[in-house]
């Protein structure tokens, strides 16, 4: 063997040695799944979270949403962000009104019909399982209380499912199981997107900026001169069927709140946010994410639709602050 054949074949034994090294350091970016929690018009925000993050090369592999969280996460993982967000930012008080064809018979006071033919405008015939993106939406079955993860079947169903907040929404029939809101048993669902195998686990918490709730208040009961509130006099007509037929006073008197009491909506979603809120506690202390993205949505309202600019931009910014943990994590797991 020459000098020449010697020295190329050495050539060719480096080549292939950087070739087998860079194959070896080239990094693996570890799985992302990414959490997204309920919390009415403050999900909006979520819109914020996604663009942000993708904006930096963040793309989630895995998304699991709870209510509004699972129809921002459906949209993105569908390519129907931009239309959801488009929607989103048109919204006034006048078309929140609008979306509520209230129902005074079936299993909710919102039939719900016009916003799923929204859903349907957007989404159409889309199905979970043929998305390139996994997507779980947590639902709850309402009689034995099972947590549900919806992973296949149209993508509009298992939104409503999602979202079906009990007495306001009627629950949603999929396959034999009626389901609600997936929030009643896990607001933030780490778990899903944990379990469908994300190895960097990002989570969306809608309602950490909720100061103040959950206190404890230790020593408290009715001073004798106090006055307990009494109902407003009623005359004989307005108990009879009468009072009863006129709907409009049975509206003032049982729906909405008059006088510091609250009416029956109001104590079903403000139960409904306690719930939330110590359930999510416990679950996050139990399965803590990776990640944890906290937008300052105080100021945002439950029931603030109209607000969807300044919640999408609340959760830029929040996502502006986790991008070097992120960042961090992914090289360490890489």
């Amino acid at each position: 063997m020459s000098v020449f054949d010697s020295l190329l074949g050495r050539g060719q034994a480096g080549d292939r040695a950087v070739e087998a090294t860079a194959k070896v350091e080239t990094p693996r970016l570890p799985s992302i799944g990414l959490a997204l929690g309920g919390g009415a018009a403050r999900g909006f925000a979520h819109i914020g979270v996604l663009r942000k993050l993708v904006a930096n090369g963040i793309r989630p592999d895995i998304i699991s949403g709870t209510s509004i969280g699972a129809v921002v996460g459906g949209c993105y993982a569908a390519g129907y962000l931009d239309e959801l967000e488009e929607w989103a930012r048109s919204i006034t008080r006048r078309t929140v009104i609008s979306y509520l064809d209230v129902s005074f018979t079936g299993s909710g006071l919102i039939n719900g019909n016009r916003l799923s033919r929204r859903l349907e405008l957007t989404l159409g015939p889309t199905r979970i399982e043929e998305l390139s993106t996994r997507f779980a939406a947590v639902a709850t079955e309402i009689d034995t209380g099972h947590e549900v993860w919806l992973t296949r079947g149209r993508m509009v169903d298992a939104l409503r499912a999602s979202y079906a907040l009990p007495g306001i929404f009627a629950p949603v029939r999929i396959g034999s199981r009626w389901l609600v809101d997936g929030a009643l048993v896990n607001p933030v669902p780490v778990s899903a997107v944990r379990a469908l195998d994300a190895r960097l686990v990002i989570a969306v918490n809608l309602n950490s900026d909720l100061l103040g709730r959950g206190a404890t208040i230790a020593a408290y009961g009715q001073d004798d001169t106090e006055q307990l509130p009494v109902e407003a006099e009623t005359n004989g007509e307005e108990n009879g069927w009468r009072g009863i037929l006129n709907v409009e006073r049975f509206l003032k008197r049982k729906v909405l709140s008059r006088e510091g009491m609250p009416g029956i909506p109001a104590v079903m979603i403000d139960a409904y946010n306690v719930m939330q809120d110590r359930i999510t506690r416990a679950r996050l202390a139990g399965d803590p994410p990776d990640i944890m993205i906290n937008p300052r949505l105080g100021p945002v309202a439950m029931f603030e639709f109209h607000r969807a600019d300044e919640a999408i931009a609340l959760g830029e910014e929040a996502a502006e602050r986790s991008l070097d943990a992120i960042l961090q994590a992914m090289q360490a797991l890489g």
